[in-house]
């Protein structure tokens, strides 16, 4: 992670039911980190208007002077939530170098030019500006679905895009994800269209579908979705939940990842855990008990349906100035399998993070569920999945070479199913 000397850039924040953003401090380099003060008008906000709360606690207290990350961290958690990851940086190379970007190292730029170059309708309720007085939202008018296949298919090719191409994907680099996505609104709400990759050896699209339309229907909350089709490709639309729609404009959500909860940056997510997360859960979220069997059945069913990819970052929560609150499920996504034995990308328990029944139930306790609980949310899962499986897979239009390929391998492997060490 670079920052180059002397750069700064303002924060702009929606305080809970707002539509409009304020100006919350600045962030700044030094000493080779991020720091961040608060402004002095927005501690002040209690005097007027919507009070001021801190960004989040207790990373980014609400105090004055200047606050360096944690220990360990080069930039605060809940700041870095707001930048681009791998497909939106990869979006802003395209922008920035053109051709040039075709391969290269996203740490080539500096952190500050993917604060500022990124669009504006970001996951959560942060913003970057280059001003403390004049908000100026980088965002475009809406484009076609077929404009932006066109624009991801060139990104990722390394071709520079047009200037029409280049706004047309430009919305969706804020977003969070290594895959070809962009934002998009249409009939009064927003949403996530994630494209096919050149690189899928399957129907990756239609097999999220039907993994976050089964998770619905086991009785998991999770983001609505649908399919679209452009240019003979297939398009996976979720609905966002940091948005909230309302007659003056929308208003925006904040979010921190469960990466920034634990305090760890991606170099140290490997130390990420469900059991830490439970702990998280039961010391500060709304409806603890609740939670945590909301989130050991999302756990169960990453494993149910081979959904190993379930980083730190594929879990956050909402945060409205006081506490935490679980957001839906997203990026549900059955992954390439080439044997039986598999991980999840958090530990479970311990060192534990084997992709099997048995590590949940070891881990039951932990989520305040007795072994009994924990073994009827697998029968019930299990049985939901094979009850609806034929019908969601014709939904997605799921070819029988597709259906083959998932079932018994992603979704209900006979390794995952174990329940006995």
């Amino acid at each position: 992670m670079i920052f180059k000397a002397g750069r700064e850039a303002f924060v702009w924040i929606w305080l809970p039911g707002e539509i409009e953003p304020v100006v919350a401090g600045r962030v700044i380099s030094g000493d080779g980190k991020m720091l961040f003060n608060y402004g002095q008008s927005y501690l002040e906000r209690t005097r007027s208007g919507a009070p001021a709360i801190a960004i989040y606690e207790p990373e980014l207290p609400l105090r004055p002077g200047a606050l360096a990350p944690l220990e360990g961290l080069n930039m605060a958690g809940c700041i870095r939530d707001a930048a681009p990851d791998a497909w939106g940086r990869r979006v802003i190379i395209n922008k920035t170098l053109g051709r040039k970007g075709a391969g290269i190292d996203t740490a080539e730029l500096d952190e500050f030019t993917y604060l500022l170059e990124s669009g504006s309708d970001r996951i959560g309720g942060l913003d970057f500006q280059a001003s403390p007085t004049e908000y100026v939202p980088r965002a475009v008018s809406n484009v076609t679905m077929l404009e932006l296949l066109e624009s991801a298919e060139r990104v990722e090719q390394g071709i520079p895009l047009s200037p029409e191409l280049d706004q047309a994907l430009f919305r969706g680099s804020s977003i969070g994800g290594a895959r070809p996505k962009a934002l998009i609104e249409e009939h009064g709400k927003k949403y996530i269209a994630k494209f096919s990759s050149s690189s899928d050896v399957y129907s990756v699209v239609k097999a999220e579908f039907v993994a976050m339309r089964l998770a619905a229907l086991l009785g998991l909350d999770v983001a609505p979705v649908r399919l679209a089709r452009a240019a003979n490709k297939d398009v996976l639309l979720i609905e966002r939940f940091d948005r909230m729609p309302g007659a003056q404009g929308w208003s925006r959500k904040l979010m921190v990842s469960a990466l920034t909860l634990f305090g760890l940056d991606e170099m140290m997510a490997r130390y990420a855990s469900y059991e830490t997360l439970a702990e998280i859960i039961r010391r500060r979220f709304t409806q603890p008990k609740e939670t945590l069997e909301e989130l050991f059945s999302r756990l169960v069913f990453n494993i149910l349906c081979g959904n190993t990819d379930d980083h730190a970052r594929n879990h956050a929560a909402f945060w409205d100035g006081r506490s935490l609150t679980l957001t839906p499920a997203y990026d549900i996504c059955p992954q390439g399998r080439t044997g039986n034995e598999a991980s999840q990308a958090m530990l479970i328990s311990g060192n534990n993070n084997l992709s099997q029944l048995a590590s949940c139930l070891d881990a039951a306790a932990g989520f305040m569920l007795s072994e009994t609980r924990a073994r009827a949310i697998f029968a019930q899962q299990m049985a939901a999945i094979e009850q609806h499986w034929s019908d969601v897979c014709d939904t997605a239009e799921l070819s029988e070479v597709d259906r083959n390929l998932l079932w018994g391998r992603q979704f209900l492997n006979p390794y995952s199913l174990r329940m006995e060490r």
